[in-house]
């Protein structure tokens, strides 16, 4: 079978590697060299577009991301230098003619900083915006799941997350796809509430399935845990379109299980596009 584009992916000019100043510079020379290795024939870089701060714990994030968490505990991501990495996307593109190379933007919380994005940058400059939620509302501050998890029930930040998806889809249109659903359950605290249950939640997450399949926009299917209820429930529930996605911040994650996500796909009736890049359609 042939990899399909890998459409979430992140090198040095995201904030959460270290930064292009710092150890992580060249990872995007190195992430396009692993996909010549192993025959990925496309990727899209997708860096951290964020305009938000959010209350962090220090142990929320990996040493080298605590420099953005200020005194009172908001973590500060710096802005995208948007024109240096566009450029280095154009050198990799120089540099590795055989690999198709597509620029795009991992947008945050669209529907509260659309604005803000579009008097920064025209996003069409960016072949690929993808939509994330990251971040809730659950008392006065914004936060990550993982730090909300300390203070509040799990269930209801599972809830409130999937509560959030059709806000986000219906009011901005300033994304192509809905990244990562399952983003409330990567730190969830099996000690405290046990092995994670989907059909607990079941109702939530076709709901944010209808609105995002209702907006014609494409689901990505996160390869960084595979859930076969995801494109099942998604394909049921009217989704036409998806993407697959590492959410690769380092090198060696680039495309990890794609083969099997893409056979799981297939059994669920999506087929690919004539371009590797192409969102696989059913």
């Amino acid at each position: 079978m042939r990899l399909t584009a890998d459409s979430h992916v992140h090198s040095e000019w995201s904030w959460d590697t270290g930064g292009p100043d710092s150890e992580a510079r060249g990872t995007m020379v190195r992430t396009c060299e692993r996909a010549v290795r192993i025959g990925l024939p496309a990727l899209i870089f997708t860096e951290h577009f964020d305009f938000d701060a959010w209350r962090s714990g220090p142990d929320d994030f990996p040493v080298s991301n605590r420099r953005h968490i200020t005194e009172d505990g908001f973590l500060v991501p710096p802005p995208l230098d948007v024109d240096g990495y566009l450029e280095a996307v154009d050198r990799c593109r120089r540099q590795f003619p055989g690999l198709t190379i597509l620029a795009g933007v991992e947008l945050g919380q669209p529907h509260l900083f659309e604005a803000r994005a579009r008097r920064l940058v025209d996003l069409t400059r960016f072949d690929r915006v993808n939509g994330s939620l990251h971040t809730l509302a659950i008392g006065l501050d914004r936060a990550e799941p993982v730090t909300l998890y300390r203070s509040c029930p799990p269930d209801d930040v599972v809830r409130a997350y999937l509560d959030e998806v059709p806000r986000m889809v219906a009011r901005s249109d300033a994304f192509e796809v809905f990244t990562h659903l399952d983003y409330a359950v990567r730190h969830w605290p099996t000690e405290q509430a046990g092995p994670f249950d989907p059909t607990r939640f079941e109702e939530g997450f076709r709901a944010a399935m209808r609105a995002i399949a209702g907006s014609g926009r494409a689901l990505e299917m996160n390869t960084r845990r595979l859930w076969t209820w995801i494109p099942q429930w998604w394909a049921e529930e009217g989704g036409r379109a998806v993407s697959f996605g590492s959410d690769a911040h380092v090198a060696h994650a680039l495309a990890h299980g794609f083969p099997e996500a893409q056979h799981m796909l297939e059994h669920f009736g999506f087929r690919p596009g004539p371009r590797p890049e192409d969102l696989w359609t059913r």
